[in-house]
């Protein structure tokens, strides 16, 4: 295999490392601002909110790349439902934020913290292989 097709085999993955730490940073940044508003900062609250949104694309962007990486690559589909269900959780932790239920929207920021971790772990543990993904072979065909 070349250099360029290891390259073009591999940008998928790449692109998901990418997004899964700018996810994981930025729900650490929302913790933070969380921490910080409690603490007595009141204006980190709109700062919260607002990065809220952000945090939302950014788990749609991480979504659209996790699928492009399991087709493509045929990588395991988990980590593109995992990505799903983590924006979703994001959608539903914005709507409890909003809300002031914190006594959901606390624990349930926990869990999108540890769902972001798993998944940029899953993302920088995850081999592609050396050799172009083809269809099953002769025998298996004949099985």
């Amino acid at each position: 295999m070349s250099a360029r097709a290891g390259y073009e085999r591999r940008w998928p993955v790449r692109l998901l490392r990418a997004t899964a730490v700018l996810v994981l940073l930025d729900t650490l940044l929302q913790a933070a601002l969380a921490g910080l508003f409690v603490t007595g900062d009141l204006d980190l609250l709109a700062w919260h909110a607002a990065n809220a949104g952000v945090l939302s694309a950014l788990t749609v962007v991480q979504t659209v790349v996790a699928v492009v990486v399991w087709r493509l690559l045929r990588a395991p589909g988990g980590p593109a439902a995992a990505s799903a269900v983590l924006a979703c959780l994001v959608s539903v932790q914005q709507g409890l934020g909003e809300a002031r239920v914190l006594a959901a929207h606390m624990p349930l920021g926990m869990a999108i913290f540890g769902c972001a971790t798993a998944l940029t772990y899953w993302a920088f543990t995850y081999r592609t292989s050396t050799t172009p993904q083809t269809g099953p072979s002769m025998a298996e065909v004949a099985e």
